[in-house]
């Protein structure tokens, strides 16, 4: 497959040239205004549109798994997601399988008093109606809530996961009977291992959202901020950046060394939101500062962040290459 290495600059919405590593702008497929949403106050994050559901959503927002996911640390995962939340914070991603329930549980104890300020989401690994039934049962019960805002296919790697899930009495199909009940509201898609397997599944159902790896390191091995982010684009769908630091391994004294660049860097493009794994509440309070101060970077500072980065690329793609 051809990977069109294709970018965007939000602050305009004609194709531009980038510069350095050969890299051609994205084309205007989407109007920067409609990804580009209300500025954040000098102490809450910023939010863009998250695509067709039509709802404004923070930039940065709250992943499920490093210290939230730990039932052994319950009260420093609610500490975190109370900071956030405090912060502005308004997207919540979880899944059954982060800490073997234990994300979706810490999370629940929050949702408890203030389900009304996220937007929810979590995922289901099985691929079968039967299984994916199961699983919402679990989650919402863990989560304290009576329904999810989203609801995901989890981390799709081949395109035989993506066949089972699609076909009949697979999880595709119950999650279309859990929307027709209002037990959830927008239907996504996720996945770090292979960007033709999720381009097959955005093209084969019309999902309402992707969670998508996107780091420094992406052009390097098939990179997600090709066809399937200009697919995306052009379907309309909430975009959700995931692996923003490779868990960490992005970060090298001889490489990116702030959050920074590394949030900045996946925020420069027509993403929504992305979702950080958090480890204590100053982190929180790091990323939110981001958020709140990012202007999107020019060509020539991805690529500058890119070519930092070049030597080390596969521990940073590390997700992708592990089969």
């Amino acid at each position: 497959m051809k990977y069109t290495m294709n970018r965007r600059k939000f602050m305009h919405t004609t194709a531009g040239v980038a510069a350095g590593l050969g890299v051609a702008g994205l084309s205007s497929i989407v109007d920067a205004s409609r990804i580009m949403a209300a500025g954040g106050t000098p102490d809450h994050a910023p939010k863009r549109r998250l695509g067709k559901t039509g709802h404004d959503v923070s930039l940065f927002s709250l992943g499920g798994e490093s210290t939230v996911q730990m039932t052994s640390k319950a009260d420093q995962a609610v500490e975190i997601i109370d900071r956030a939340l405090d912060l502005g914070v308004n997207y919540i991603d979880t899944a059954p399988s982060y800490g073997a329930g234990g994300s979706e549980t810490n999370i629940g104890l929050v949702m408890s008093r203030r389900r009304n300020q996220v937007f929810l989401a979590s995922k289901t690994h099985d691929r079968t109606y039967d299984g994916t039934m199961r699983l919402i049962e679990q989650s919402l019960d863990r989560l304290q809530t009576d329904y999810l805002d989203l609801y995901q296919v989890h981390n799709i790697r081949t395109h035989d996961d993506i066949q089972r899930a699609l076909s009949r009495n697979g999880a595709v199909e119950a999650m279309e009977k859990l929307r027709s009940q209002g037990v959830i509201r927008h239907i996504g898609i996720t996945g770090h291992r292979n960007s033709e397997a999720l381009l097959y599944g955005i093209n084969n159902y019309d999902f309402d959202t992707i969670l998508m790896a996107l780091n420094a390191g992406d052009i390097f091995y098939d990179p997600f901020q090709g066809d399937l982010l200009n697919r995306a684009l052009e379907k309309r769908m909430g975009i959700i950046a995931m692996k923003i630091t490779a868990v960490n391994n992005i970060f090298r004294t001889n490489g990116v060394t702030t959050m920074d660049e590394a949030l900045g860097y996946a925020l420069s493009f027509p993403v929504s939101t992305a979702i950080v794994g958090i480890t204590s509440v100053d982190q929180v309070d790091e990323n939110v500062r981001v958020a709140r101060e990012f202007r999107p970077m020019t060509q020539s500072k991805l690529a500058s962040i890119e070519g930092k980065v070049k030597h080390y690329n596969e521990q940073v793609n590390f997700f992708k290459r592990s089969w």
